[in-house]
């Protein structure tokens, strides 16, 4: 056996090299999968109380870090065109009563509350957190409000028809520059007063390619400038 071993040295020798290296190959491997899944953001759009569209609208961050929200955008596609908001900031509608109630509880010369208060959602989200920005019914409501859209329960009036809606969230993550983004498609099918919400896929889709996130700083510098409700057929 050692004599076997001594005229075989050189090849033992190489194997045990080979066999080292490839320990530190499958190791560095092993590193690098872990540094990319802790750099990598996930956010994932979902449904929550509900599969139609009374669901809550959920967005939760899976990332290995916090995520800064900069915008919540929804993309309405119609047959008569294509109508995109920005959700970041939301609604709070009060009643007549609520608005009663708070002049009351006020001195006699403070102004009474304005309908709409408005609110951001922008900010950070911690890893493993999740917020609902409402339910699907109230952002299409909401959209229909912007856009002059009569409606019918949930459907529109008349002979538009509703065809899908898509969620786009434009974020920064940890110390990056540029930004990062996810958006989720739902098709919408109207029977009677009621419209259905189904899922384009299974999952969420990531926004995180270098072309992805060169096309969202250009969406990013032009939300900064412009209010977007813009209209297009």
């Amino acid at each position: 056996m050692l004599d076997w071993i001594s005229s075989h040295k050189d090849l033992l020798s190489t194997l045990i090299d080979f066999g080292v290296l490839l320990i530190w190959l499958v190791y560095a491997q092993l590193l690098y999968l872990e540094y990319r899944r802790q750099r990598r953001p996930r956010l994932i759009i979902n449904r929550g109380g509900h599969k139609d569209i009374n669901a809550l609208c959920i967005i939760s961050n899976m990332s290995a870090e916090s995520i800064f929200l900069e915008y919540i955008i929804a993309e309405l596609v119609t047959s008569e065109g294509k109508f995109t908001m920005d959700l970041t900031d939301f609604e709070e509608v009060h009643n007549q009563n609520d608005e009663e109630k708070s002049a009351d509880d006020k001195a006699p010369n403070t102004p009474l509350p304005t309908n709409v208060n408005e609110n951001t959602r922008q900010g950070p989200l911690a890893s493993g957190g999740f917020l609902h920005i409402g339910t699907f019914n109230e952002i299409i409501q909401r959209l229909a409000r912007r856009e002059g859209i009569e409606m019918d329960g949930e459907i529109p009036h008349g002979d538009l028809k509703f065809i899908r809606l898509t969620m786009r969230i434009i974020a920064i993550y940890g110390s990056e520059d540029m930004p990062v983004g996810a958006e989720r498609a739902f098709d919408l099918e109207q029977g009677g007063l009621q419209c259905a919400l189904r899922p384009t896929s299974w999952n969420t889709t990531r926004l995180s390619s270098f072309g992805d996130r060169r096309r969202l700083r250009k969406t990013l510098e032009h939300l900064n400038s412009s209010n977007v409700v813009s209209p297009s057929s």
